[in-house]
C-alpha cells in the first residue's frame, strides 16, 4: 500500500475561543498540510483530542476533513480504545469507504498482557473491512506491544498491514523492522525517531509537527527514503528543537501553538489538557518564524 509511504499527519481538532468546534479552521489546517506536500492525512487520531469529542462532533470533524480533502490525498481514520467490544462495534458501523486504512491504538489503562493485546487485535481484524495499522505508544497506554507480538499479529491477521511505532526505543524499532514479515510496514509515530526509523527500513512517519511545518517534515522524510542522508540529517537536526518544543507541555498543546502563530487556528484545547503557556508559545513562534533551512 504505497499510499502510506512518506509523511502522514495526525490532524488536530481546532476549537474557537469558547471551546466549540471550529470547522473553518479545520479546513485551513487540511489545506495547509496538503499544500505543504504531505502524503496522507490521519483523521481522528489521539492528536485530534478524540477522547474529549462527542459522537456528533467526531462525525462533523470527519465529514469536514473528507470534504476539504476532496480526494486529493489518501485518508486514514483512527478507531481504537480500551473496550474491545465497543471498538469492534464502531468498526462494523462506520462507513470506511473513504479511507485507505484504520489506525487503532493499543488498549490503554487496562494494561493487557501480550496475549490480551494479541486477542484484542484479532477481534478488530475480523471486524474491519479495511486494512488495520497497529499503534504502539507505551507512554500513553501503559503497555508496550513487543516485536514478537507484532509478528504474531501480522502472521495471523492478514489485514493488519503495519504499525505506527511510538515506543521511543530505537533498539526495539530496529528489532521490529528485522523481524516483521516482508511487506509489513513500520511507520514512525514519533517525529524525533522518524528519520532513524526510515534509515533502518521504515516507510515514513505519522507526524504531529508535519501538519504545522509540512514542507519541512515532508522534505526530511523524502530525503531519508531517497537515501539522501546528508540533506535528511541536516533537516532533522534543524527541526529537532521544534519536535521537542511541541511536546514540552503535552500534545496537542504545542502543535496548536504553532497554528496560532501562523494565524490558522486558536491554541485552545479541552480539559483536562490546557493551552500552552505564554512562554512556550513565544519559543514555538520564534522557532517557526526563524526556520530557514532550504528544502
Amino acid at each position: 500500500m504505497e499510499q502510506l509511504y512518506g509523511t502522514g499527519v495526525a490532524l488536530i481538532t481546532p476549537f474557537d475561543k469558547d471551546g466549540a468546534l471550529d470547522l473553518e479552521a479545520l479546513k485551513r489546517v487540511v489545506k495547509h498540510s496538503i499544500e505543504g506536500g504531505v502524503d496522507y492525512l490521519v483523521i481522528m487520531g489521539t492528536t485530534a483530542e478524540s477522547a474529549t469529542l462527542t459522537k456528533e462532533e467526531k462525525k462533523k470533524v470527519v465529514e469536514t476533513a473528507i470534504h476539504e480533502n476532496n480526494g486529493r490525498l489518501p485518508l486514514v481514520i483512527g478507531i481504537g480504545g480500551n473496550n474491545t467490544r465497543e471498538v469492534e462495534e464502531e468498526l462494523r458501523r462506520t462507513n470506511l469507504d473513504p479511507f485507505e486504512a484504520v489506525l487503532s491504538v493499543s488498549p490503554y489503562y487496562n494494561k493487557p498482557t501480550q496475549e490480551g493485546i494479541y486477542q484484542h487485535y484479532k477481534v478488530l481484524s475480523a471486524a474491519s473491512s479495511k486494512p488495520l495499522i497497529l499503534y504502539n505508544v507505551p507512554g500513553r497506554t501503559g503497555s508496550n506491544i513487543l516485536p514478537s507480538t507484532v509478528v504474531r499479529i501480522a502472521e495471523s491477521c492478514p489485514n493488519v498491514i503495519g504499525i505506527k511505532e511510538a515506543c521511543g526505543n530505537i533498539e526495539q524499532i530496529k528489532q521490529l523492522i528485522r523481524e516483521v514479515p516482508e511487506g509489513f510496514y513500520v511507520i514512525s509515530g514519533d517525529d524525533i525517531t522518524a528519520l532513524p526509523t526510515v534509515v533502518e527500513g521504515g516507510i515514513g512517519v505519522i507526524s504531529v509537527l508535519g501538519q504545522g511545518m509540512p514542507a519541512e517534515m515532508s522534505g526530511l522524510i523524502r530525503y531519508g527514503l531517497n537515501g539522501e542522508f546528508d540533506k535528511a540529517f541536516q533537516l532533522h537536526n534543524a527541526l529537532t528543537p521544534g519536535m521537542t518544543l511541541i511536546f514540552e507541555e503535552g500534545n496537542p498543546a504545542g502543535i496548536k501553538a504553532i497554528f496560532e502563530s501562523l494565524g490558522i487556528s486558536t491554541a485552545r484545547v479541552r480539559l483536562p489538557l490546557v493551552e500552552a503557556s505564554p512562554e512556550l508559545k513565544s519559543k514555538i513562534s520564534a522557532f517557526v518564524q526563524s526556520f530557514a533551512i532550504p528544502i
